[in-house]
């Protein structure tokens, strides 16, 4: 309906503005305070707009209160201290989301709800996914400046002093990948592998609803002034039926939507909310979604790629970026660039708990499918070149035309990443090598070899024993030896993964740094993700896996007369799987058996074992049945 309204900018928050557009848009009834814990799950209560009305000015500079139970904020709002108050975000975009299934009566239009992006505060502080991100920008910008003006290497080089400087330009940008289904479509992963390895959908013409839910995705999320740039098939999936009359059935597909990158924050609020706009859109035409980083495995995972880039704003209006070099067609990036590259591999062990942090996530970060498991970035095979590695964690993006465009592509990100600490984290790495840059006086072609230089090679910066550059295709150039010799060993679990704070304790204090993330956020944090991961890992993922060892089950006595002895073999291999995975006596204790009350003891490391052995004996499982069918006449 074109007399609707999609957002509420900024300059528009004031109590009296945001009461004479709530006075003038009856249709939209609620108010949403959406604000986003250390758990990645953000709130969403529906407050009267009359409520609201009654006291603009307060409601906007108090918000509401909560008892905290609806929060992941362990060890800050515990239940005997767990008042938290939700207050609004004057500083980003608002938006209004429309519930098309209920019209208004009085206004004939649908009911929307103002979403008011909010922080989370307890005992007089911010204490959320999203206050972090902004302590981060708050102190990059006073680092920059500090840096810069300190620095007379650094003013000749980028032609102004950290006095002339504004305001610090945090930028990112984010894309969502998902799969889509009909809610009768039962997956089959050999047509989904070979569909994939015959690249049958990737970039294809979509059709039926997935055509229609995606054109109406992308023109919506324009309303919102997403400015969308491009929405297309991924390379999962298969081909959807036509069952006759225009109605699609088997439908089974992997999407991407992208819109443009924008300032750190907005750009994770627009993350965020386009999950719950997307979904919306696709429930409509009778698709399920999901946003699942490894839905199913053995075929392609969804990323989500996570751009990032920094420039400053002089008072002249004049913008900088700080990672482009002086001259584009003779060097790769500027020394700030260089700094920002090396810091954030150089401290990703505990950058990367913030990126990968579920089960799911390291379903897709496994060898093959391009999944960014080394720590290792590329630059491009030529600086007047640019080109792409898509085996490596993170690469320079460029445009030798497009100085601003210059950025880093993070690879790891999947959909259930938490963007707002996940940014964080990587700036705070990426201010770290910026400084080790700045004091050092290093010149462009010594940054460069430094970033290039073998294992062999201590730098004045980045690690002995590590290489940091790649432009070769790290699978297929390496053997797994090698990669972990060159680029360090891959976590395989979320604790793991988490257990880089503990081990890293000197890059653990680069994410202290202007007190971005405090002692308390790290320490409700870590608990966050590993309740998550074990309370999953004992009550789905077991279960789950029981669910297909009991499928698993013997096939052969239905043809006796054409069993042969390797069907009995298979089968044997097989059942010696199965009651190793779930079957306990009393003398021997199930796998399944064994992971539980690791979980009920609190030993992770033998948690983490049990599951990556629990992981292998599935997927040999699973190829086992397979072969044990395709040599059978009757099923």
């Amino acid at each position: 309906m074109k007399d609707l309204i999609y957002v509420i900018k900024k300059e528009d928050h004031s109590p009296k503005k945001v009461t004479s557009i709530l006075e003038a848009h009856k249709e939209i009834k609620f108010i949403s305070l959406v604000a986003v814990d250390l758990g990645n799950n953000h709130t969403d209560e529906k407050i009267p707009v009359e409520v609201a009305l009654e006291d603009m000015e307060n409601f906007l500079k108090t918000g509401v209160q909560t008892d905290g139970s609806s929060v992941n904020l362990p060890r800050i709002a515990d239940i005997n201290n767990a008042k938290v108050d939700l207050i609004p975000d004057m500083d980003v975009k608002w938006f209004i989301d429309y519930n098309n299934d209920f019209i208004d009566p009085d206004t004939g239009k649908p009911v929307g709800s103002l979403i008011i992006p909010s922080f989370l505060e307890h005992d007089g502080k911010y204490v959320c996914s999203r206050s972090v991100i902004k302590k981060a920008e708050a102190y990059l910008y006073s680092e920059v400046k500090t840096m810069i003006n300190g620095n007379k290497s650094l003013q000749d080089e980028f032609g102004f002093k950290g006095d002339d400087i504004e305001r610090v330009v945090i930028t990112a940008a984010t894309e969502l990948e998902f799969w889509v289904k009909t809610p009768d479509y039962k997956t089959n992963f050999q047509k989904l592998s070979t569909s994939q390895t015959l690249k049958e959908q990737y970039w294809k013409r979509t059709v039926g609803p997935v055509r229609t839910a995606m054109e109406e995705s992308t023109l919506m999320l324009n309303r919102y002034d997403y400015n969308a740039e491009m929405a297309h098939k991924e390379v999962g999936g298969v081909p959807s039926k036509l069952k006759g009359g225009n109605i699609y059935s088997a439908i089974m597909e992997q999407c991407e939507i992208a819109w443009k990158y924008d300032e750190a924050m907005q750009s994770a609020d627009n993350e965020l909310l386009a999950r719950d706009f997307i979904s919306d859109v696709y429930h409509k035409h009778g698709l399920e979604i999901t946003f699942q980083a490894k839905p199913i495995e053995g075929v392609a995972g969804s990323g989500e790629h996570h751009h990032v880039g920094l420039a400053v704003k002089l008072k002249s209006g004049k913008i900088v970026n700080l990672f482009a070099p002086r001259e584009m067609n003779k060097q790769y990036l500027s020394s700030l660039g260089w700094g920002a590259f090396m810091g954030m591999l150089k401290n990703y062990e505990v950058i990367n708990p913030f990126v990968t942090s579920t089960n799911d996530a390291f379903n897709r970060l496994k060898p093959g499918f391009e999944a960014p498991v080394c720590i290792v970035g590329s630059l491009g095979h030529t600086v007047e070149t640019p080109s792409r590695n898509r085996t490596v964690l993170a690469g320079l993006v460029r445009d030798i035309a497009s100085p601003l465009a210059t950025r880093f592509e993070l690879r790891a990100p999947n959909p259930t990443t938490n963007s707002y600490l996940a940014t964080a984290a990587v700036y705070l790495g990426m201010l770290d090598g910026m400084k080790a840059v700045a004091a050092s006086d290093k010149t462009n072609s010594e940054l460069e070899a430094e970033f290039s230089k073998d294992a062999a090679t201590e730098g004045f910066y980045l690690e002995k024993g590590r290489v940091y550059r790649s432009e070769e295709d790290v699978f297929e150039d390496f053997t797994q030896e090698e990669r972990d010799s060159m680029f360090g060993i891959p976590p395989r679990t979320v604790w793991e993964n988490v257990s880089g704070f503990k081990k890293h304790p000197e890059k653990r204090n680069v994410l202290l740094q202007g007190d971005v993330f405090t002692e308390a956020i790290l320490e409700s944090y870590e608990l966050t993700i590993l309740a998550t991961w074990t309370t999953e890992l004992a009550n789905r993922i077991i279960e789950k896996n029981m669910k297909t060892v009991r499928q698993a089950i013997k096939l052969h006595y239905n043809d006796t007369e054409n069993v042969t002895d390797l069907d009995v073999v298979n089968w044997e291999k097989l059942n010696s799987l199965r009651i190793a995975l779930m079957k306990d006596s009393l003398t021997n204790k199930s796998l399944f058996t064994q992971i539980r009350e690791a979980i009920d003891n609190g030993n992770y490391d033998l948690v983490s074992e049990l599951q990556v052995e629990m992981m292998t004996h599935m997927n040999v499982l699973k190829d086992l049945y397979i072969l044990y069918k395709r040599n059978l006449f009757v099923l």
